[in-house]
């Protein structure tokens, strides 16, 4: 079975998932931003995004559409086998969404004094 895996540092966390949502706040702007990806055999697949505004950087795509309050498209991105997340203590961290709910991806993490980087990938366990 496919699953989620977390690092950061020495510790994993295996998160048994086939789709999941990555959120955060533009450091700059304070506008939230959404990305859905999907997990396909060994790679992570980022298959739509969406972002509550636009402005310094983050100016959303020609073939965007605006509804619902968000600017939505499809990325144009390759499958990755990682997607690393730098933390940063003057932003706002990055939070994991699935069944209905949103988490801090730090909150994965309580052991750990401080994180700099946490590493997604997809992994069979």
């Amino acid at each position: 079975m496919m699953s989620l895996c977390l690092s950061a540092g020495t510790v994993s966390v295996t998160l048994f998932l086939h789709s999941f949502t990555l959120a955060w706040m533009h450091s700059v702007e304070k506008i939230r931003w959404e990305e859905q990806w999907k997990i396909e055999g060994n790679v992570l697949q980022l298959t739509h995004a969406s972002v509550r505004g636009s402005g310094a950087g983050m100016e959303p795509p020609p073939d965007a559409i605006f509804k619902e309050g968000a600017w939505h498209y499809s990325p144009h991105v390759p499958p990755l086998q990682t997607l690393r997340l730098s933390h940063s203590s003057f932003t706002q961290e990055y939070e994991l969404c699935f069944d209905g709910r949103c988490t801090p991806l730090n909150d994965f993490f309580l052991t750990l004094p401080e994180i700099d980087t946490i590493v997604l990938e997809a992994c069979e366990r």
